[in-house]
């Protein structure tokens, strides 16, 4: 693959998104929950001022993992099954379709670092002036987690869209989507466990992680920030398999990896074989 070309195609993909007014209101409204998610987390436990980057990193988490796979995966299915003329266009070019696929999917994922970051920087600058730089190497951390979940998603979103073709069920397989992996998928997984006494039910639960991205950042976060007391029974039975959160935390970068880059292949092998 032509990386220039790739480059090219990710560039004007980034402008349209940029042009977008949905990535500027989520740019906005994420600043302004990030700011007042980390005032309230203070006021709640009784503190004067803003909370530091480690409680205002857990104070996020839940925010991240509810809305940045939905706007993810919203994102993705527009840029990936919006103007069929525009597509149909770019398709006719003598540019190869893996080199359409990742130039798109790179340029949706920069305006969503352009429009998260924004937010994370706001709030950081507030809580650097408010509380100090204390924990901000583990805030930048959690920050790039949040950015590995968003490209994630845009992944299944393509792949999405690649299988579903039309706009209006690939939106409806993306809306199933998120409330499987954020709502559903936890209850599923301690459901099974019932089935199993002790070690099995472990084990059930440390392999049930791997099936869900949104749990992996989630553990992987908590980890980071040192909060062993809410890792949750998926957590908490990583750690005891692995003895450590080294081992656990390469364990979920590998893993992450595989869910970034399998549903773009097999997007990109589907695709080649579509007569567009």
């Amino acid at each position: 693959m032509d990386v220039r070309v790739i480059l090219q195609v990710a560039k004007q993909e980034f402008i349209i998104n940029v042009r977008n007014k949905w990535t500027v209101i989520f740019a906005v409204v994420f600043a302004l929950l990030v700011v007042g998610l980390s005032s309230v987390g203070v006021l709640a436990e009784g503190f004067s001022g803003m909370q530091n980057f480690t409680r205002t990193s857990a104070s996020l988490l839940n925010l991240v993992l509810y809305l940045v796979p939905l706007v993810a995966l919203t994102m993705g299915t527009l840029s990936f099954t919006g103007d069929r003329g525009a597509m149909e266009l770019l398709f006719s070019q003598p540019l190869s379709r893996a080199e359409i696929l990742c130039g798109k999917i790179l340029g949706v994922f920069l305006s969503m670092v352009l429009s998260t970051v924004v937010g994370f920087a706001l709030a950081g600058g507030v809580v650097v002036a408010s509380a100090g730089g204390d924990g901000l190497g583990r805030y930048v951390a959690f920050v790039v987690l949040s950015l590995v979940l968003s490209l994630i998603f845009l992944s299944i979103a393509l792949l999405t869209s690649t299988m579903s073709r039309r706009t209006s069920r690939a939106f409806g397989v993306a809306l199933f989507l998120w409330f499987f992996f954020v709502l559903f998928y936890d209850l599923l997984a301690l459901g099974g466990s019932l089935m199993f006494r002790g070690p099995s039910a472990s084990a059930f639960l440390f392999l049930s992680l791997f099936g869900n991205p949104v749990d992996m950042v989630r553990v992987a976060t908590l980890i980071l920030i040192d909060n062993v007391t809410i890792f949750g029974a998926a957590g908490a039975a990583m750690l005891r398999y692995f003895g450590g959160s080294a081992a656990s935390l390469t364990l979920l970068g590998a893993a992450l990896l595989v869910w970034t880059f399998v549903p773009m292949m097999l997007a990109a092998r589907l695709i080649r074989r579509q007569d567009l």
